[in-house]
Parts: structure tokens; sequence; C-alpha cells
């Protein structure tokens, strides 16, 4: 055997995909992660810890989740009740995924769209997760070098998800604090303007309704101004509607699909959805995500590659019973949605106890945070330099907006729903107290001391914020064995 020590010679024996960094790891957004895992934090085992809040996920209603699973043992084949669907349901290996299923999850987005539109099951294509949907359309739509326009800031993940195996490149369409990030016809113009001087091939535009990290929703006439552009530049559109059903408050969700049906100019052959069941049903482990597109061609051509990562049929069989509950269904998405408003509301009402600001929003697992006041100089390295205080001090991994591609310095996203609410107060009296410190306390000793429950000392306002929350009707489904595995 023949030892190399020299990391090129190594590097030499594998391919380019493998050894370059096209996952995009190297990301302030990713080494919060890391940090997480390193000193991750826990009530009892390790209160100095580390907070987690740089992951969307929504764990608020697992309690709903669990009864209906202890209601319902024939929805698994791995139960008693369901065994005797196990071997059908075992060799089942047709990618166009089990009929029930489609079924169910082209009736689940109905729903979630408030019954505005109806979805044809024959189109649902499955995929691993929304990563593996926004790849399968990458492949799909483009070549290598070709590039898709992406209103900023966007998800750091799109960066790996259309890029790192696809050679497709991602451009930037700026928006702005002055106008709450709207997406504008101008600022597509630019960027398409500025892309065809570069001999950037455009193939689509990528849209994020609701927006992750900003948690707001794109408006009627928005979307219509978006489609139009598209239109005009024969180009594709790619609608990430993963966070649908997560609004909490007016206005409500609109979907590309309904501005579609109402325009008669519109070419569907270049409008295609993603979605996936993550973020509004709380199940980013079951690895569902949903290609649904107008165009024949990339339906017939997306299922053929949806082979490479498909949705296992234990998954979908149990999932197919669960949406098609529509009495379930309903009131899962009532309560989420009345759950993720009341956190939501309970955390932006504690940072405004303390001076900061978020952008108005009305949807999604997270906040945009305004920390421009806190820079010592209003630069991404300011930025950089405020999140790492933020990392190994105060110990919350919040996520710098530098790593969204956001143009201006000092925003940052703050997952809420993904805690119990217990760790959500640690989290509001950690901000409070670096917030509120004098001047030249030692931020290390200081944050670590205060992380100790019991000997906690916070403002008048935050002992009424922990009163409030006490006696509002909020629920505590984190109590729930199933969250706690």
């Amino acid at each position: 055997m023949v030892s190399i020590s020299n990391n090129n010679q190594k590097q030499q024996l594998l391919s380019k995909m493998a050894t370059n960094d096209g996952h995009g790891e190297n990301s302030p957004y990713f080494d919060g992660w890391k940090a997480y895992a390193n000193d991750p934090f826990h009530l009892t085992d390790n209160p100095n810890g580390v907070i987690q809040m740089g992951l969307a996920e929504n764990q608020l209603c697992f309690d709903l989740i669990q009864e209906w699973v202890v209601n319902n043992p024939k929805a698994s084949i791995c139960t008693a009740e369901g065994a005797e669907n196990f071997q059908d349901i075992a060799i089942f290996q047709d990618y166009h995924g089990l009929p029930e299923f489609r079924q169910a999850v082209a009736r689940f987005m109905e729903k979630v769209r408030g019954d505005k539109v109806i979805f044809d099951p024959d189109r649902i294509v499955m995929s691993g997760g929304a990563t593996g949907a926004h790849e399968m359309l990458a492949f799909c739509l483009a070549d290598p070098g070709d590039a898709f326009l992406v209103p900023t800031p966007y998800y750091p993940g799109f960066d790996r998800d259309l890029r790192w195996r696809t050679g497709v490149q991602l451009f930037p369409v700026v928006c702005e604090s002055c106008n709450d990030f709207k997406v504008t016809k101008k600022a597509l113009e630019e960027a398409y303007e500025k892309a065809q001087q570069s001999n950037i091939k455009i193939k689509g535009l990528l849209i994020n309704n609701p927006s992750n990290p900003l948690g707001t929703l794109l408006d009627k006439d928005t979307l219509q101004d978006i489609v139009t552009f598209i239109n005009s530049k024969n180009i594709h559109l790619v609608c990430d509607e993963i966070y649908a059903a997560t609004v909490f408050d007016q206005p409500r969700f609109i979907s590309v699909s309904e501005i579609v049906e109402d325009m008669i100019e519109c070419n569907k052959d270049l409008i295609h959805i993603v979605y996936s069941l993550s973020k509004d049903l709380g199940f980013p482990g079951f690895r569902v995500g949903i290609v649904y597109s107008y165009n024949d061609t990339v339906v017939n051509i997306a299922r053929k590659m949806s082979s490479f990562g498909l949705v296992s049929t234990q998954t979908q069989h149990l999932l197919a019973s669960m949406l098609s509950d529509e009495v379930f269904i309903e009131k899962f998405i009532a309560e989420s949605s009345e759950r993720l408003g009341e956190r939501q509301g309970m955390f932006t009402k504690g940072l405004a106890e303390v001076g900061i600001s978020i952008l108005k929003s009305n949807a999604g697992l997270f906040f945009w945070m305004d920390l421009r006041r806190l820079l010592k100089e209003a630069t991404f390295d300011g930025e950089l330099e405020l999140w790492r205080i933020i990392i190994n001090e105060v110990k919350l991994n919040v996520s710098p907006g530098c790593s969204f591609h956001c143009s201006e310095p000092g925003w940052f996203r703050v997952c809420f729903a993904n805690m119990d609410d217990e760790t959500m107060r640690i989290a509001l009296k950690r901000i409070s107290y670096f917030v509120l410190q004098p001047k030249g306390l030692n931020n290390k000793a200081a944050i670590k001391k205060q992380c100790s429950r019991r000997k906690l000392q916070i403002s008048l306002s935050f002992r009424r914020l922990d009163h409030e929350f006490m006696n509002s009707p909020a629920h505590s489904p984190m109590n729930s064995p199933l969250v706690r595995t």
C-alpha cells in the first residue's frame, strides 16, 4: 500500500466535484451551526451552551402530530394494525409515487393556499426534500454557466442546492431596506441588464415566497410584475413556496399558481413551484420535496431524475393517510398559525423592550433583526465582529445578513420556532443583558454568570414579559416526549 501524505496528491485521486468548496460550508451561516454542535445548550446539562437560533424548524405543534399518530396506528406499516400492508408498500418501486400520496399532497397544497387553486396530482414530482427539488429543476432548466436571478437577501442553502453539482450560477437582484427589501421591476431590470453586460445567460428567476430570511410575503401586484417580467424575457420562474402554511397574520399568502390562472398572456411552460413538508408540517427528516411544474416536458424529465432521490414508500404511505384527514389538517394549519404568531409576538415584544427592532413580517419560522446601531462600523467586517461576540460570548447562534447576501450590514436572521418556551425566555434574557449592560463590562464573564437561571438579574420589563408569557393562553407543546426524542 502506498501512503500519500501530500494533500494535493490526495486530491488528484478524486474528482473536482469531490474536492471543490461548492457546498458553501465556508460561510458564517454554517459556522454558527458548528458552534452550536460543539457546545449545545441544554436546560440542565449545559445551561451555558449555545442556543440554536439558526435552524428554521417548526417544532411548535408536535403534540398534535403525536396525538394523530397514536390515534391512527393503521397509517404505519410498522404497527400491528398496519402490518397487513407491509409487503405491498415495501415492494412498490414506481418513481411516480403512490397515487394516494400524490393526491393527498395536491389536496394539501390546495388547502394551504386557501382553496384558491387546483393542483393536478399527475404533476406532482417527488424529490429528497426541497434541496433535491431545487437541484432537479436547475438540471432541467439550465446548463453549466447559465444563471438564475435571485432577489437578496436569500437563503444561503441556495448556493449549494442550485450551484454545487449543476454548475449553474446565481445572480443577485439587489433589494434594499429603504423599501423593506421589496422586489421591484427596476431591480429586476437592472440585474438582468447587468448580467447581459457580463455575458451571463439568464435562464430564470428564483423567488422565495414567503421569504427566507425576511418572513415577508409577495403581494399580488409584485407577483404580477414578476410573471410579466419573466414572460417578457422568456425565462423561467421558480417559486419556492415551502413556508406557505407558516403565515400567522394578514395579509394572506398568494401563490404564483393563483396569478398564472388569471393572467391570459402568461406562458405557463415557464412556471415551476418547489414545495416540501419540512417547514409547514415540521417534517425535515422525512425528506419530502415536491416539484410542481406547468411544463409537461419538465414534469417528464424531472420524474426520471427523481429516481436519484425518491421519498420512501413507508413515508408516502403514512403521509397519504395523514394529509387525507381533512379535519386534522384544518385543525393543524389553524393551530400552527396561531402558535407561530404567539411565539413571534413574544420574541419581538421582548426585543422591543430593549430597543431592538425587526423588519415587519407575518410568516416564516424566523424574523429579520436590525442590529445596525450596535455595529462598531457600518461594514460587513463590523457585522461579523458583532456576530462573533453574539456566538462566542452571548452564546446565541443567530445568522448574519452577509451569509444571506444582504446588500447592507447589520441585519441578522433569528429563528424562533425550534425551541421550547423556557429556552426562548433564556435567549431573550441573554439578548437583554447583552444590549443593556454598561460599556466596558467584561462580556464573556458577564454572559456566563447571567446564564445561570436562578442568579439572573434582569430588568423589570423582562419580569413583566415572563409574567405575561406564563399567564398567556399560549400552549407548551414542547414537553411532548416525541419532541424530546
